[in-house]
């Protein structure tokens, strides 16, 4: 394995004691695209920022390639590449420049930087933006440049830290682009997301994470296969009294998973929905239906299996 993460553990201590990390553990193979897919605050972040040494753990281990990366932090740098949440691109220099100079870092000859600046530029299709500087940037093309930055001196491990926050629609797509393009490259990739399209689009496999543990881990395909992806019927009705009644009726039903009385209302998940539509309607008419939000299956719906909120709660 690349990448092997046991039992990591990292606890805030302060005037109250929070738990970023609670026991993750989690294996990436050489080559692959792993998503971490979790809430703001699911530890994601925390992760990676151990993964990379800009924090240390409570307690567990991170290897890269064989090596703990707090026991031999330098040495670890040397194979990752990371692009974290934010623009870091030096803005006094240009894109061939942030390149070259990131080669040079790493201890790269002048004509061996050079080319392997050229090279990328080629690679990402920013030859064109060479000499422009990063404010004079969009937001899709600077996070092209970090990406080709942080590969420059040709990492084992990729870290992609939200790398699509902030990006359009189709900056994100030239994005997504750009990791796969990685594949050919044998670099092994791990990025963080609450885009559950990303995950979907983008890992091979990826963990569902929430309240720094690991809630499921597979194929996205075999998560929703194996966690029942099922449909999800939120209804938001203007009175909740009587309503325990009704979910505890409606969990009765075979084709039903789960019925639970929310704060705005009912919320139903359901394996098969034909015929159930019309008679939630008709079952919460008394309540005063507001509004009904049907999810279809996808990894959102296995997410809110497993942990009972939405991605954007």
């Amino acid at each position: 394995m690349i990448v092997e993460i046991e039992n990591l553990t990292k606890i805030y201590l302060s005037k109250l004691r929070v738990v970023a990390l609670d026991g993750i553990d989690l294996e990436l193979k050489q080559g692959e695209i792993f998503g971490l897919l979790g809430p703001n605050g699911a530890g994601k972040t925390t992760t990676i920022s151990i993964a990379t040494t800009r924090a240390l753990p409570t307690s567990g281990t991170v290897r890269i390639k064989g090596i703990n990366v707090v026991k031999h932090p330098a040495h670890a740098r040397r194979l990752i590449g990371v692009v974290p949440q934010f623009n870091t691109l030096d803005r006094s220099l240009t894109v061939y420049e942030n390149l070259y100079f990131h080669c040079r870092y790493f201890g790269f000859s002048h004509a061996h930087a050079k080319s392997r600046s050229l090279e990328l530029l080629t690679q990402f299709m920013l030859s064109e933006r060479k000499d422009a500087y990063p404010p004079q940037l969009s937001g899709g093309l600077a996070q092209r440049v970090q990406i080709a930055r942080a590969i420059a001196h040709r990492p084992t491990v990729l870290f992609l830290d939200e790398p699509s926050a902030g990006l359009d629609p189709q900056s994100r797509m030239a994005m997504w682009s750009a990791v796969e393009g990685l594949r050919t490259e044998g670099i092994t990739v791990l990025l963080t997301t609450h885009y559950m399209e990303e995950a979907n689009s983008l890992s091979d496999r990826l963990a569902i994470i929430d309240y720094g543990r690991v809630l499921a881990l597979g194929s996205p395909e075999k998560l929703k296969a194996t966690l029942g992806a099922h449909t999800i019927f939120n209804l938001k009705l203007r009175s909740l009294e009587g309503l325990e009644p009704l979910a505890a009726k409606l969990r009765a039903r075979p084709d039903v998973t789960s019925a639970e009385v929310t704060p705005d209302g009912l919320r139903v998940i359901a394996a098969n929905s034909d015929g159930l539509l019309p008679e939630l309607v008709q079952a919460t008419a008394a309540h005063g239906l507001r509004d009904l939000q049907i999810t279809e299956p996808s990894l959102e719906t296995v997410f809110i299996r497993l942990t009972g909120r939405d991605l954007r709660e």
